[in-house]
């Protein structure tokens, strides 16, 4: 049985159409399934949880973009007993990029119901006072995560969907929110032991795949099967430097410039002296001045070719 966790409105509306091209596949191979669409932000959490929570073995696949992706890892209750497909139609797609998972509905989908192979794959977490989410591609604070939270609320986006260019967005909402940002002083923990200060700081991230922001190569090497997160802090340069690092972002470049500090770990924990915006694969979290993100000491079980 497949259960697939539908986001209808990804990429303005896509989802529905694709939804109705797998569903079509699925009906004439006489494929068993169950759908379940979301109807607003968090919705597939609450979906899977109660779909897991019975602590049995399931294959869910999601048809969305990274945020819906964030959000049914988020409520899967027993990972380890989870086989997961993912079937991509978000803007970025960075869970897929950074995978090397097909971008096509019908390649995706045939992969899901006919491969036997199966990769373990690591899960990200994010605490913040007293919740936490899991994250399959990112969590950043800082910068970053304030273009995802103007994405949000800008008509851009679902302008440069239509275009099917999707990551423009991304691009041209990072300059617009450059200038407008103020770098804060940071403090850094990273296992428990190396503390590190950072002045002027943009943001800091951890990434768990190489991917963010629809194909900004933040951290070359991460690898969700390594049992680790890349963490990258951009700070002490000028806005002028750090408006150059940006078309670097995309082919990995910027690990060469000053100012950008890359290291790996298995938890790293972050102060800001003010308030900053936080994401969790792109979906924005309200405002934060203390946070940590970590490795989840549970997998799951990623369909692949």
């Amino acid at each position: 049985m497949y259960l697939f966790i539908v986001n209808p409105n990804s990429r303005s509306g896509l989802g529905r159409k694709v939804w109705n091209e797998v569903e079509s596949v699925l009906k004439e191979k006489q494929i068993e399934y169950q759908a379940y669409f979301t109807k607003y932000q968090r919705h597939a959490t609450k979906i899977v949880e109660e779909l897991t929570s019975d602590g049995k073995e399931h294959t869910l696949v999601v048809l969305g973009g990274d945020g819906t992706i964030g959000e049914v890892l988020t409520g899967i209750v027993y990972p380890e007993k989870i086989t997961l497909g993912y079937i991509p139609i978000g803007s970025g797609n960075d869970f897929a990029r950074g995978l090397g998972l097909p971008k096509e509905s019908a390649k995706a989908l045939d992969i899901i119901l006919h491969s036997q192979v199966r990769r373990k794959l690591d899960l990200g977490v994010l605490k913040y006072g007293n919740k936490k989410r899991r994250f399959g591609v990112s969590s950043g604070f800082g910068y970053d995560a304030a273009i995802c939270h103007e994405i949000c609320v800008s008509p851009v986006k679902k302008f440069f969907n239509k275009l099917n260019l999707g990551k423009l967005s991304y691009v041209s909402l990072s300059i617009h929110c450059l200038f407008r940002c103020t770098p804060k002083h940071m403090t850094v923990t990273l296992d428990d032991s190396k503390k590190m200060e950072f002045e002027k700081t943009y943001f800091a991230t951890a990434m768990n795949l190489p991917y963010e922001g629809g194909g900004c190569k933040f951290c070359p090497k991460a690898s969700a099967e390594d049992g680790l997160l890349d963490f990258i802090v951009i700070a002490d340069v000028s806005k002028i430097h750090a408006l150059l690092i940006i078309p670097t972002v995309f082919f990995g470049l910027h690990t060469l410039s000053s100012g950008v500090h890359i290291y790996r770990c298995k938890k790293a924990e972050i102060h800001s002296e003010i308030p900053l915006a936080v994401h969790a694969d792109g979906e924005p979290i309200f405002l934060q001045k203390s946070l940590e993100m970590q490795v989840d000491d549970a997998r799951v079980n990623l369909i692949i070719e």
